[in-house]
């Protein structure tokens, strides 16, 4: 199985999924803001900008996701600690997939997502997303905005992703930025957003 979405879950991810909720918990409790949005705790970021990962370097992803609870809501099946050639040979292996940076305005990389070929080349899925979280308060509309235009640019029609249930905020950011809801199954919801 591959992971899809903010994170997979299966089986054998359930103590993701509690240590997500007590995550949650603790965060709001201290005032933090959650991913990929709460601007009701927060005030919006200053704007992100995007960054093709090309040449191909996982090393600023790498140093995004030290924390092995971070590595895990990404990609609960990848090997800690980040592994570059496993994300490079069994991640993001496909020629058509596309990967990003979300920058600040110094430059510095303070997100992740890809977008890979879904049904079609004109469907992408988007997969991998992380922000870390200094940069979070409003970067989810940001990251959404961001992640249609590179879709659009790669020339896609449509997107497509998944998000667990329980990550209030995300969904929130994604219905927000017109992602439909497609169904809900093993605590994921499938969502899509069409433009074309």
């Amino acid at each position: 199985m591959t992971p899809e979405g903010d994170c997979f879950r299966d089986a054998s991810s359930g103590r993701f999924r509690a240590f997500r909720r007590l995550k949650r918990r603790l965060v709001r409790a201290r005032g933090a803001p959650n991913f990929p949005d709460d601007t009701a705790m927060e005030p919006p970021v200053s704007d992100l900008a995007l960054r093709a990962n090309a040449p191909f370097d996982l090393a600023p992803l790498a140093r995004l996701l030290v924390e092995a609870d971070d590595l895990a809501l990404v990609n609960p099946n990848a090997k800690h600690p980040f592994d570059p050639l496993e994300w490079r040979e069994k991640w993001l292996n496909e020629a058509d997939d596309a990967s990003f940076y979300l920058v600040d305005a110094t430059g510095r990389e303070v997100g992740f997502f890809a977008l890979r070929v879904g049904i079609g080349p004109e469907v992408r899925h988007l997969v991998y997303v992380f922000v870390e979280e200094a940069a979070r308060g409003g970067a989810g509309a940001q990251l959404a905005a961001l992640a249609e235009q590179a879709a659009r640019d790669l020339g896609a029609i449509s997107v497509t992703l998944k998000v667990e249930l329980d990550n209030e905020p995300a969904l929130r950011v994604y219905e927000a930025a017109g992602y439909e809801e497609l169904g809900r199954r093993n605590g994921m919801a499938t969502m899509r957003r069409d433009w074309g």
